[in-house]
């Protein structure tokens, strides 16, 4: 579980990473990234029945992101918010490749 200081949660808030934010691809995960001046990083998630119609799977693959998140959360150096959207491809994918995959584009949105 993210820690409530790491959690995007609010409409507007989400909205704003949406409409001012940059867009930084990888082949299983599409992340929103909008540089802020609050504390901490925040990170949301989007799952979309486009991925499954089944809760339980789009649940369960939200749980597999916070967990590969809050491992690689370390690595960001400065605050940002994040929103981080499920390609359809990201059923067929391993844990672990989910994890290698956030922990590279957090260190590559350091360089961004």
């Amino acid at each position: 579980m993210l820690p409530k200081i790491n959690r995007l949660r609010k409409k507007k808030d989400l909205g704003r990473v949406f409409k001012k934010g940059k867009n930084v691809r990888s082949p299983v995960l599409y992340f929103k990234i909008l540089k802020t001046k609050e504390p901490s990083s925040r990170i949301g998630f989007i799952v979309s029945k486009k991925i499954s119609l089944k809760a339980v799977e789009r649940n369960k693959i939200r749980r597999r992101l916070r967990e590969s998140v809050r491992a690689a959360l370390s690595t960001l150096k400065e605050s940002w918010d994040i929103v981080i959207i499920a390609s359809p491809r990201i059923k067929k994918s391993s844990f672990e490749e989910i994890r290698k995959e956030t922990e590279e584009t957090f260190k590559n949105i350091n360089n961004v």
